[in-house]
């Protein structure tokens, strides 16, 4: 099972489930969870690979990494704990696995907050993808990773984020990382999927006016979307929570309270 760390409110009764990106941890939520542990019961876990999630015998010998297999694993801590019912807050690709979460078992997913979200590879990330598909087994995987880190991440204001994610992915394994990127050739048509169909869970996007490979697509989705909505931060890039945690903290927490009415 993944690893995870829980926080139980000692009243409330919702929960909020907290899935980080490739080649982040549980780490990055540490500025939320403080905020959140006020209001809910707390779950951050460690995607498989990541932070302490250490590769297991058997996925050694199974080199198949799907985002449905990925989302199973969040399902597993879920189940565990016997969590009837969550919101999801995600960053990055953690957005996409929440996403998928909700097509699998609707019923588990409460409301769904989208920090930095992809909904579309637009043609810059198209060929960032392609470009380290060509090269991924003969570069040093740090240096593609702090290559796409700063191109998704240019800005001076974003270096925390840079070199946050650049020192968590220096935990992973080769392979690992080798494996989370062979996912990219699973996410055009996931994601063409999410884009033409509605759900009907209510959907927070928060993003940083700066997010400039994945903003178009989210204001363009919400548009269409009927329980979407958008919050966009100025001065911020794409790891909103990290870059901006008191906005996204304040915003994100105001969502999930409005539900209640």
């Amino acid at each position: 099972m993944l690893n995870y760390y829980s926080y139980p409110h000692k009243t409330a009764k919702e929960w909020v489930t907290f899935v980080h990106g490739a080649g982040g941890s549980s780490s990055i939520w540490y500025k939320q969870v403080r905020d959140f542990k006020k209001h809910f019961n707390v779950l951050i876990l460690d995607l498989r690979g990541h932070g302490n999630s250490k590769p297991k015998l058997k996925d050694t010998f199974n080199p198949k990494y799907t985002f449905d297999s990925i989302t199973a694993d969040i399902v597993e801590v879920i189940d565990h704990l016997k969590i009837e019912k969550s919101h999801f807050v995600g960053i990055s690709l953690g957005t996409i696995l929440i996403r998928n979460l909700a097509e699998k078992k609707p019923t588990l997913v409460q409301s769904m907050i989208m920090g930095g979200a992809i909904i579309k590879m637009n043609f810059r990330s198209q060929v960032l993808m392609k470009v380290g598909n060509i090269f991924k087994s003969v570069v040093p995987y740090m240096l593609l990773y702090k290559l796409f880190a700063f191109i998704i991440m240019p800005k001076k204001n974003h270096k925390k984020s840079r070199s946050l994610f650049v020192n968590e992915a220096k935990k992973l394994y080769q392979k690992e990382f080798l494996r989370w990127f062979k996912l990219t050739s699973e996410i055009n048509p996931l994601l063409r999927f999410f884009r033409t169909k509605d759900i009907n869970i209510p959907t927070f996007y928060i993003m940083g006016a700066e997010d400039h490979l994945f903003l178009p697509s989210i204001e363009n989705i919400v548009k269409l979307h009927k329980k979407a909505s958008l919050f966009v931060i100025e001065n911020c890039g794409h790891v909103v929570n990290v870059e901006q945690p008191d906005a996204f903290n304040s915003q994100t927490i105001r969502f999930i309270t409005s539900l209640k009415g």
